[in-house]
């Protein structure tokens, strides 16, 4: 007859079995949980309840585990908007800069993280076809995608930064007075212009600043 511990064992219910999508999925749990800072081997494999080592059979190392978590969270971006090429294009990389304005400590690793999956390389997709659909030729197309996805990638993380500054408000308030203040006698431009510096919406400045990427990537051509 078994003893009990053999009983207890045998009776216990079987791990589901290890795939990468499953560890993915279960980092993307984690993050949203308890932040990317959270989201290492050993967390994870807390978590899934095997051993660290097994992990790395799906995956090599935390970098390449942060950069599958993005590519996951890419999955949800909407489906591309009627409207003008170059409007739905600011929508999708406005889309794009919202989702890690979401999870700010995504956002920061995405400067660094080269993500490879499914998801990316639709998005990458998605922005060469409405590129091309506005008639911008294909090597400026080509180099123009990582030229934007750089810009979203970075507001995204300098905001993220900002937010988690207790000393944003101060500095903010610092630069306003000092830019109000400013001299005409020495620094005329800046006098002028200290108001437009100081305007705008964080929306409006970002979908802003994609048109003239857009239009920039349009009219100007590659290197010889």
């Amino acid at each position: 007859m078994a003893d009990e511990g053999t009983r207890s064992r045998r009776e216990r219910p079987a791990k589901p079995a290890l795939t990468r999508g499953g560890i993915v999925a279960t980092a993307v749990r984690l993050m949203r949980a308890e932040g990317l800072a959270r989201v290492t081997m050993r967390r994870l494999a807390q978590e899934l309840d095997t051993g660290p080592a097994s992990l790395y059979v799906y995956v090599r190392n935390t970098a390449e585990l942060h950069a599958a978590v993005l590519d996951e969270l890419l999955g949800e971006l909407a489906p591309v908007r009627a409207g003008r090429w170059d409007e739905r294009l600011v929508g999708l990389l406005t889309d794009y800069t919202a989702l890690l304005f979401a999870q700010p400590s995504l956002a920061r690793a995405a400067l660094s993280a080269r993500p490879s999956g499914p998801h990316y390389l639709r998005l990458v997709e998605r922005v060469l076809g409405l590129l091309a659909e506005g008639g911008v030729p294909g090597p400026q197309a080509a180099w123009g995608v990582d030229v934007l996805l750089q810009f979203g990638t970075a507001t995204a993380a300098e905001q993220s930064d900002r937010d988690a500054s207790a000393e944003a408000n101060r500095e903010w308030d610092a630069l306003t007075g000092a830019v109000q203040g400013a001299s005409a006698d020495t620094y005329p431009q800046l006098a002028a212009l200290g108001q437009a510096l100081l305007s705008g919406t964080a929306e409006d400045r970002l979908g802003w600043g994609f048109r003239v990427l857009i239009h920039g990537i349009a009219h100007t051509a590659l290197p010889e």
